[in-house]
């Protein structure tokens, strides 16, 4: 990647071991400011345990992480959300008794009232159907709501890097296509992503760069219109397609 840009996020030679094996290995990465980046990859690879690693959720055994210059490696969640960084994690993880409303404000954290209710609001804008939800509870949404209601819940901390991991999983080709329109936005608006993507075709259409990961390490890495030329990554990930 082009070291003329302002990096919101770079991983150095990242190990992580989990119950004596080593999951991810030497792992490096970098996601410029307003950029959106993906990782690629069948189950298994790693690529969740990078985000929960980046997050804070577990632990590095070597390497560093550095968000917007500063390393946040050893971090705990709650203090790596307050600089900036926030999660929507795999599998639409909702508070289901909690109503859609709750769900978002428990996002914005400490924040003081008026600021919650502009980021509510702004939030509300983007996912107008979460507004008709509001005092639903969340475990009644569907699929696809569920999925926006963890992404909207992620932006009520107003970060400067969104983290998104299997943002597609289980949804229908017409809600895929929504969701990955509004990852467009989000980036738009100046928020840096980081997208964790089993579906290949949509995350490097929307992405700029990429990276492949096998085994727990990066095999391959490119521009996105790079990689998507790439006969390793079509004959792996895109049936061969040339589109």
């Amino acid at each position: 990647m082009s070291t003329t840009l302002a990096m919101a996020l770079r991983v150095e030679g990242l190990d992580v071991r989990m119950a004596g094996q080593q999951i991810l290995k030497k792992v490096s990465i970098e996601v410029p400011e307003r950029g959106i980046v993906t990782v690629l990859g069948a189950n298994g690879v790693g690529k969740t345990t990078l985000m929960r690693t980046i997050s804070g959720i577990y632990q590095a055994s070597a390497g560093s992480i550095i968000f917007v210059d500063e390393a946040i490696t050893d971090l705990p969640s709650h203090r790596i959300v307050a600089k900036g960084l926030a999660q929507a994690p795999e599998g639409r993880q909702v508070f289901s008794n909690m109503s859609v409303r709750e769900n978002l404000v428990l996002g914005g954290g400490t924040r003081a009232h008026k600021d919650l209710d502009r980021t509510l609001e702004e939030v509300l804008q983007r996912f107008p159907i979460l507004r008709e939800r509001l005092a639903q509870q969340a475990g009644s949404l569907s699929g696809g709501e569920q999925q926006m209601l963890c992404i909207g819940r992620a932006l009520m901390s107003r970060p400067r890097l969104l983290l998104l991991d299997e943002p597609s999983l289980g949804l229908a080709p017409k809600i895929v296509k929504q969701i990955f329109g509004l990852i467009g936005s989000i980036r738009a608006a100046g928020t840096a992503i980081l997208l964790v993507e089993q579906n290949v075709r949509a995350a490097l259409k929307v992405a700029d760069y990429g990276y492949v990961m096998e085994g727990g390490r990066i095999v391959l890495e490119g521009p996105a219109t790079q990689l998507r030329e790439d006969p390793r990554v079509r004959n792996a990930y895109l049936g061969g397609a040339t589109h």
